[in-house]
């Protein structure tokens, strides 16, 4: 443990005195003008970004811009307008030059964009050490998913868990549950989706500006629960701008009668700022070719407030956060005691406050807490009555520093931690209430060299659970990780990227002792759980040109004391089996009335354990230009994941999916078919149930009318063409709820700017 102390001490100090010069050469300049593609008008207010360097400008009333002592080297400059696609451009500034560009932005979908999410700074994810997938306003608008799983769904390495579809969540590289982080603006949000299938994130994908997906482990910069990904949902609310803006979506579905929207204002000034959003969505059971999927409806609805004060060098800002939602969970025709409904709510205040663009080593501090009141009840649906309330409040705190780049170095380093409070009371009153206390320190650096670049970093964290009328239990680990970015040629690039991450286990994972059908088993969790530990590679081939974009990713996992849900083969309430596990519940009193009323009889007993697996998977994908206006849209992705002394595959793993489409541009019109296959999913974990392969057809199309100002999209998205009878091998429901038969959605978004 000193060792390790010592490492990252070691680490933060080298990011904190590390000086490397500026080389002396003459600099250059950068200007240029930003005009709507549609009408070729200029657009003021638009911010333009000049990455690596993080410097930042925003249009005149002539739509021009301009960097000055700009030193030589290959850059990438995005330009940006609230909910609108980035456009990026790379450029090489020689010495002394002068440089001028056009920038034309387009309202419709692009192939690269800015992200923030994979290095803690703005870079675009063509550049980034980690894959990142980042899905901007526009395409969410066109998916009008109800839930977060149904969002990102498809796209590549990403699939979705569900109990339904009001609680999908995302699974990346087949990774779920407590290794899979979701965040809002970078923090945690302190709700329960990786607890349970049956437990929705409470984030509703029509109110955020961009969602950005890092896949492979996240750990350095958000904790251990990133080992297997994260997924950030960000709100544009970081500068203020002069004027109003807003957005206005509306949408409206087939089959399931989906109907909702959201819209939202910002009114600023030169340093002042004020929003607000709300919006909702709703949708009824879902139909399959097979009939009705009863109790598959959901409700939801939010509200967002805030205000923020950007003077020139600082930053403050506060925002509320509320969301509510109610959904049906399916059941079994053949197999039902009760119908069960689960309503939630989350209350969320963010503070976040720094400086920025200092004259000193450290350019820029960021700091954020947030307190977030969380809590779901399941309901008996017959009898309206609350049969089990979860309640979990967390205060979330991070705080950022930014190092001033001296010539090919840059980099951060930060520390963060949180304090959760869980509870749950009723019939699924699983674990004792506990509380948990969590606290880490981190560097990442980056070496820009002349034909490489270079990142490492480190992380310690430390966790601890006091459970009420149990053991306590803490963990203290390292994460550390090393990347290298090689150009190839013209926008080409190697990158490989190796990781050391460690994982607390869950609090559910050690003290979870009872019915839980949201899992579907009887679950008994062990107390004297071990921490994980992975060392995992990833390579990447990446190509990006104005004909081409291509993407391969190899990645190699393994995890050592890896936790795991292990089916002991015995059903509860049969032979007595309450009695086999006196003796692990003799100081858990929480449990009594559950076995005394017999609730979970007829689970499956389900025991958490440990042992060795290994993910290996690949993700490809292949976008080319027939005609600058007609492209042709591959994919494919598979995982395989086992654990390694017996060859036995873990449970719910993706199976092999492929995709293939066109896509054709003419003006303001887009038109997108595309047939996604998927193969049968045979290696099955003990129980689990072998599903089928299938073909599906589905189609967006769209129509942008663009001005000045104001901008109008109309999308539809038409899938499940062929009514194709299919089953998602992730989904708990999937041997009596297919997935949703053939449906059109029709969705409408006004923007001013």
């Amino acid at each position: 443990m000193r060792k390790i102390i010592n490492f990252i001490t070691c680490l933060i100090a080298l990011s904190v005195l590390l000086p490397v010069a500026a080389l002396g050469q003459g600099m250059g300049v950068v200007r240029g003008k930003v005009t709507l593609e549609d009408t070729g008008k200029p657009l003021h207010r638009v911010h333009i970004l000049l990455l690596p360097l993080q410097r930042e400008v925003e249009t005149d009333d002539d739509g021009k811009f301009e960097f000055r002592d700009v030193p030589p080297g290959r850059y990438d400059i995005a330009a940006r307008i609230d909910r609108v696609p980035e456009v990026v451009q790379m450029i090489q500034v020689s010495e002394g030059q002068t440089l001028d560009l056009d920038f034309r932005i387009r309202l419709r979908v692009v192939r690269d964009q800015v992200t923030v999410t994979g290095s803690g700074t703005a870079e675009t994810s063509f550049n980034s050490i980690q894959s990142v997938t980042s899905l901007g306003a526009t395409e969410i608008a066109e998916k009008n998913a109800i839930s977060l799983g149904e969002l990102l769904d498809n796209q590549l390495g990403i699939a979705k868990r569900s109990f339904g579809p009001g609680n999908s969540r995302p699974v990346i590289r087949g990774f779920d549950g407590d290794r899979v982080l979701v965040l809002q603006d970078g923090m945690r949000i302190g709700s329960l989706g990786f607890q349970s299938g049956d437990h929705a994130e409470p984030i509703d994908p029509l109110s955020v500006d961009r969602i950005e997906v890092v896949k492979g482990p996240a750990t350095l910069l958000y904790g251990s629960n990133g080992i297997g990904g994260v997924v950030n949902a960000i709100g544009e609310h970081n500068e203020a701008h002069e004027g109003l803006r807003g957005y206005v979506t509306g949408l409206g579905a087939t089959n399931n009668y989906h109907s909702g929207g959201s819209g939202g204002l910002e009114f600023g000034t030169k340093t002042l700022s004020f929003w607000g959003s709300g919006g909702g969505q709703r949708a009824g059971d879902y139909d399959t070719p097979l009939g009705r999927v009863t109790n598959s409806f959901s409700r939801n609805g939010n509200a967002t407030g805030g205000f923020g004060y950007f003077p020139e060098k600082g930053f403050f800002s506060v925002d509320y956060h509320y969301d509510w939602r109610r959904y049906g969970i399916p059941f079994d025709p053949d197999d039902v005691d009760e119908i069960v409904n689960l309503k939630m709510k989350r209350h969320s205040v963010h503070v976040r406050a720094g400086a920025r663009d200092l004259d000193s080593y450290i350019r820029g501090i960021d700091g954020s807490i947030q307190y977030n009141r969380y809590g779901h009840q399941e309901i008996n649906a017959e009898e309206n009555e609350v049969e089990t309330d979860f309640r979990n409040r967390l205060f979330a705190y991070r705080t950022v520093f930014e190092q001033q780049r001296k010539g090919v170095y840059s980099g951060n380093f930060g520390f963060s931690g949180f304090y959760r409070d869980f509870e749950t009371i009723g019939a699924e009153a699983l674990a004792p209430p506990t509380t948990q206390n969590n606290f880490a320190a981190y560097a990442l650096q980056r070496f820009d060299l002349t034909r490489a670049v270079l990142q490492f970093g480190g992380r310690v964290e430390h966790n601890s659970y006091k459970p009420t009328g149990l053991n306590d239990r803490s963990f203290t680990g390292f994460s550390g990780a090393a990347g290298l970015r090689v150009p190839l040629w013209e926008g080409g690039a190697f990158v490989v990227n190796y990781s050391h991450n460690f994982r607390a286990p869950s609090l559910e994972e050690l003290y979870n002792n009872g019915p839980h059908p949201g899992n579907a088993v009887f679950e008994i969790g062990n107390p004297l759980l071990r921490r994980e530990s992975s060392d995992g590679i990833d390579i990447s081939l990446r190509h990006s040109s104005g004909r081409a974009r291509a993407e391969v990713n190899f990645f190699y996992y393994r995890l050592r004391d890896f936790i795991f849900l292990a089916p002991t083969g015995e059903i509860h309430g049969e032979d007595d089996h309450e009695d086999d596990h006196d003796d692990h519940d003799d100081d858990d009193d929480h449990h009594d009335d559950d076995h005394d009323h017999g609730h979970g009889r007829g689970l499956p007993v389900a025991e958490y354990r440990q042992g060795t697996s290994r993910y290996t998977g690949i993700e490809a994908r292949f976008d080319f230009a027939l005609h600058p206006n007609l492209w042709i849209n591959t994919g494919l992705d598979y995982v395989n994941a086992e654990l390694t002394s017996s060859n036995t595959p873990i449970p719910r793993i993706p199976p092999l999916r492929g995709r293939i489409g066109f896509e054709a541009l003419y003006k303001g019109f887009r038109f997108n078919p595309e047939v996604v296959m998927v193969r049968d999913q045979g290696r099955i974990f003990p129980l689990e149930t072998r599903t089928a392969g299938y073909t599906m057809f589905g189609l967006t199309a769209s129509y942008t009318i663009a001005r000045q100002h104001v901008a109008q999209v109309i999308s539809l998205n038409a899938f499940n063409l062929g009514n194709r009878l299919y089953r998602n091998h992730l989904s708990f429901i999937k041997d009596f709820a297919p997935e949703i038969g053939r449906g059109v959605r029709l969705t409408y978004t006004l923007r001013f700017f």
